[in-house]
């Protein structure tokens, strides 16, 4: 079965589709994407696809380590995320040749469900949890946010307690019952995580995501030793490699992305390496239907899963969101904060390529914002 074409299709609101089709009629589906950077991300899969055309699409291994290490410069983001969304639609033909899902040919499924996460967000603390009411009455019981907008590296007392107070109001307006989640996207120095995580252990976070950048990965034992909050890192991580001097380091879950990290075959690689750590795996993937597809494949065959992100209603998804290019949405209902194991071939979703192929005619040019403090100078989104 070999591999005669590759395409790529830029979707609103910020993604990149990969479609793979073989001589015998089989389509795998991908999603390569740094989001922002699309674009580029398609040019790295349009030649890195030059190295498949006329190639046999079973030996997936042996592509994976040809494209990841073949080209003499490896790693980064936006070659990973090339190499993620083909691994990806290499495993969806494979899986369709043979009629069963992904996670039987990662070893079968250790569960029948995968909890997932709701996204919340508001302009105003009072916007914010009446989204996290919202969630929770619609049956999710964990929700995740961003802790707030800027921050100084060394942030006043009031920012501190803004940073508190949001927690604690969310936390009485939802419950105990109801796990939290907080994103800081790396706004946090290491001195600022050290300072403010303490004091918010008495709300009893699920996890804190991401507090310093990854630049200072090396610094994250300094955190945990801090707080009995657990730590979770790893979307902007790549590979194994990365993961190999953060997983010591006392974080509790592990969070690389199936549409940057390499794919299927190296998220699977990471998750056992998290496993001899005992770090839980909890795929990100604020993104589109196919990524949370694979991530669903990986998490159903790994002993170690804790819980996944999805897009559903996200901010960033205007004008489209998860559900809209596919051909049965109903392979993605969440019911009571879990959707069930899929049981199609492949990837376990059908791709309405009539709708990808329309949306791309109009694509999109997705960037993040730019932020600057108070004095002009640049600040982390």
């Amino acid at each position: 079965m070999k591999i005669v074409k590759v395409e790529t299709f830029l979707v609103p609101p910020r993604w990149l589709f990969l479609r793979m089709e073989t001589d015998e009629g089989i389509v795998g589906w991908g999603e390569p994407i740094v989001e922002g950077r699309a674009e580029t991300v398609a040019a790295a899969v349009g030649e890195l696809a030059e190295q498949l055309l006329g190639a046999d699409a079973a030996p997936i291994e042996d592509h994976w380590q040809i494209l990841a290490k073949g080209g003499f410069y490896r790693g980064g983001p936006v070659l990973s995320s090339a190499l993620a969304g083909i691994d990806q639609a290499l495993w969806d033909i494979k899986g369709k040749a043979l009629g069963v899902p992904v996670h039987e040919l990662l070893g079968g499924p250790v569960r029948q469900k995968i909890r997932v996460y709701r996204w919340i967000s508001g302009d105003s603390d009072a916007a914010l949890i009446e989204d996290g009411l919202r969630a929770a009455e619609s049956g999710f019981d964990a929700v995740k946010y961003n802790a707030t907008r800027r921050l100084a590296p060394i942030e006043n007392a009031a920012g501190i307690c803004r940073i508190v107070d949001r927690l604690a109001a969310l936390r009485e307006t939802v419950g105990p019952e109801v796990d939290i989640a907080i994103d800081f996207h790396g706004r946090f120095s290491t001195a600022m995580a050290r300072r403010v995580l303490p004091l918010l252990e008495p709300l009893l976070p699920l996890f804190v995501e991401e507090p310093v950048l990854p630049e200072f990965s090396r610094d994250l034992a300094r955190i945990t030793d801090s707080t009995a909050i657990p730590i979770a890192a790893g979307e902007r991580l790549y590979s194994r490699w990365d993961f190999r001097d953060v997983l010591p380091t006392g974080i509790a879950v592990a969070q690389p992305d199936l549409s940057h990290a390499g794919g299927i075959s190296e998220v699977r690689r990471i998750a056992a390496m998290a496993e001899a750590y005992d770090v839980a795996l909890a795929p990100h993937c604020p993104l589109g239907p196919i990524a949370l597809a694979a991530s669903i494949q990986v998490d159903l065959a790994t002993p170690n899963f804790l819980i996944q992100e999805q897009s559903l209603g996200i901010h960033n998804n205007k004008g489209n969101d998860l559900l809209d290019y596919l051909v049965d949405p109903t392979v993605f209902r969440f019911t009571n904060g879990y959707v069930d194991r899929p049981t199609g071939p492949g990837l376990g979703i059908d791709v309405d390529e009539a709708a990808v192929r329309q949306a791309a005619r109009d694509g999109h040019r997705w960037r993040n914002e730019i932020w600057r403090h108070a004095d002009g100078s640049f600040a982390e989104w």
